[in-house]
């Protein structure tokens, strides 16, 4: 199993950014997926989880009306759109996948995870 995520970059306040993992040994319509951050000296964080059947979502309250969590079946990737961007942004991503079906905001939770990519918000 193997979770690919790409997409970071540097990018000024207000702009835009869209994270892909594109998944390979597992089928992401049948996972529930999420996005964590890791900004320097501080513990990962939940940013978003979606549902395997798509129906539920739940951001974390920062990100809450900026963020959008996805997935496309047909391409077995996930994305995280990133709208409004913020310095506090800033942050390693990753992306993981569950089995169980819970979505959580838990980082134990979650079996499968992506190497993380690189989100840098300059004021």
């Amino acid at each position: 199993v193997q979770l690919q995520a790409s997409g970071g970059g540097l990018v000024q306040a207000g702009g835009s950014l869209r994270l892909a993992c594109a998944a390979s040994g597992l089928t992401v319509s049948s996972y529930t997926i999420a996005w964590f951050r890791q900004a320097p000296g501080k513990e990962r964080e939940f940013v978003a989880t979606i549902g395997w059947r798509g129906t539920t979502a739940d951001y974390a309250d920062s990100v809450k009306g900026r963020f959008t969590i996805s997935r496309d079946n047909a391409k077995n990737t996930m994305y995280l759109q990133m709208d409004s961007l913020k310095p506090e942004d800033t942050a390693v991503y990753y992306c993981a996948a569950d089995y169980s079906g819970q979505c959580s905001n838990k980082p134990l939770i979650y079996d499968h995870w992506g190497q993380g990519t690189l989100v840098t918000v300059s004021s």
